[in-house]
């Protein structure tokens, strides 16, 4: 398991959170979402043998939020 922290600087709001929660927790391999509103991050726990970094960042993008790289 790989756990990594993502900047979303558009995070701001509860919706926000569910939304990318939702989206990440959905992707095949990755244990665990966890959006920190006012840290504006997302921390994902997940198999590196089954989704990579960049998918996640991916399906963060498809619900309409920037990531700082």
């Amino acid at each position: 398991m790989e756990t990594k922290t993502i900047s979303v600087p558009d995070i701001s709001c509860d919706h926000c959170k569910m939304s990318i929660e939702g989206a990440t927790g959905d992707l095949n391999g990755v244990d665990n979402s966890s959006v920190d509103i006012p840290g504006k991050t997302v921390t994902v726990t997940y198999e590196a043998e089954k989704v990579d970094l960049e998918q996640i960042v991916s399906a963060i993008e498809e619900q309409g939020y920037e990531v700082a790289q």
